[in-house]
């Protein structure tokens, strides 16, 4: 018999912690992924993807070889379990694949091993002992995380803490009952699509560009220039190349954080609910042969875009990319011979032409937008966000009613820089 459906959110926010506490935490995080690794490494040697059966197999190891208590270990466990799933599913695919590995600072949370109070406080188990640590919310109470605080009809569910910048933050998880009508509704939303490319690092939907030219360009000089230092290799050029390594590192990830809030401020310009990028696994095997640098880049750049959007209670989506680049927006055509060049799309069929990127930027979000009025649970009317108005299923073309009717209803080339 099936279980009943429910509507899920995630709620994200800060902890106020102490040094001691962010030591426990540090500690409770080390020793979770070593568990998850453990994990992981049992179910792949015997080709296990269930979770209790995964836990049986490594319970006892997990408690032997780390300091987790019981219920993480389980977690743990169950965690491994699911990323064994998703290698299962690329190997079924003919996708490449190579066993996971838990190294991001994270740790999964459930009733038994968090508990949240009245007073704005929550307890959570550690290695050595439960800590109780003020959730650091909006002072206004206005923010979006108390319609589930405050709530009867959300209840509590798995959530994840993690660290970030010397700062500890609680993805909390919420579920709630939901009827035939209610299931995800989808809510009337809107969503912007964005590509992630080459020449432009990222472009939405709305005709927002960000060119990933001079990013790249300043790699490749520093890549000239550690070659050379490793060349003379001197104990002064080695000191060197960390030194100018770990600059470059902070001036990428700022760089990158500073896109990541355009795109973040775009979404929030058009009233968007979601943000749909491509899968980024699918992009992994598309672009395996462009420099890792790139490859990095777009995976940093969604990880900053996924959390900052969860603090603005706007959600983060994947589609499959199959024939985003391919497609015409306009009137759907699908042809390989479509994309004249990496810059220029051109439709075979209705001769409409844009920036390649622009065009697939569109697709990606209407891909999002289709599959939901597919579903057989889905009676919300999701729309796209485009520059001058949105589209929808059936329903076509709507401009904002700030947008003239002499204006042209879609701007398809890349503004000049």
């Amino acid at each position: 018999m099936a279980g009943p459906d429910y509507l899920r959110r995630t709620a994200i926010t800060r902890l106020s912690v102490s040094e001691r506490e962010a030591d426990l935490l540090e500690e409770t995080i080390v020793e979770w992924q070593r568990g998850a690794n453990i994990a992981t490494s049992v179910g792949w040697t015997n080709s296990v993807t269930d979770k209790r059966r995964l836990q049986s197999l490594c319970y006892d190891d997990i408690r032997d070889q780390t300091d987790l208590g019981s219920q993480h270990t389980i977690l743990a466990c169950f965690q491994a379990a699911e990323a064994l799933k998703g290698i299962h599913t690329r190997k079924q695919e003919g996708r490449e694949y190579s066993m996971p590995e838990f190294t991001s600072p994270t740790v999964t949370y459930d009733a038994k091993t968090m508990t949240l109070f009245d007073d704005g406080t929550v307890s959570l188990a550690t290695t050595a002992s439960r800590i109780r640590c003020e959730l650091v919310l909006p002072e206004d109470e206005e923010g979006y995380q108390y319609q589930y605080l405050d709530s009867e009809e959300w209840q509590i569910t798995e959530s994840t803490l993690t660290a970030r910048d010397g700062e500890y933050y609680l993805h909390l998880g919420f579920r709630k009952h939901s009827s035939e009508s209610e299931t995800d509704t989808a809510e009337d939303r809107t969503v912007l699509g964005v590509d992630l490319g080459i020449e432009n690092l990222a472009v939405t939907s709305t005709a927002h560009f960000e060119s990933g030219r001079q990013l790249l360009h300043e790699h490749r000089e520093y890549e000239k220039v550690r070659k050379g230092l490793q060349r003379t290799g001197t104990e002064s050029a080695r000191r060197t190349i960390v030194r100018r390594g770990d600059r470059e590192k902070r001036h990428n990830r700022d760089y990158l954080h500073r896109v990541s809030n355009r795109i973040l401020r775009e979404a929030s310009k058009y009233d968007c609910t979601h943000i749909v990028f491509e899968d980024l696994t699918y992009i992994r095997d598309a672009m395996a042969s462009s420099p890792r640098f790139q490859q990095w880049a777009h995976r940093q750049l969604v990880r900053y875009v996924s959390y900052k959007a969860e603090e603005q209670g706007i959600e983060v989506e994947f589609v499959d990319p199959q024939n985003t680049s391919r497609r015409c927006c306009d009137c759907g055509y699908t042809s390989q011979n479509n994309r004249v060049n990496r810059e220029v799309f051109e439709c075979k069929s209705c001769g409409s032409t844009a920036n390649a990127d622009y065009n697939a930027a569109k697709n990606i979000g209407w891909k999002f937008v289709r599959c939901g009025q597919q579903h057989s649970q889905r009676t919300g009317d999701s729309q796209l966000a485009l520059k001058s108005g949105t589209v929808k299923p059936n329903r076509g073309f709507a401009p904002y009613p700030s947008v003239d009717s002499g204006v042209e209803a879609e701007n398809t080339d890349k503004p000049a820089s």
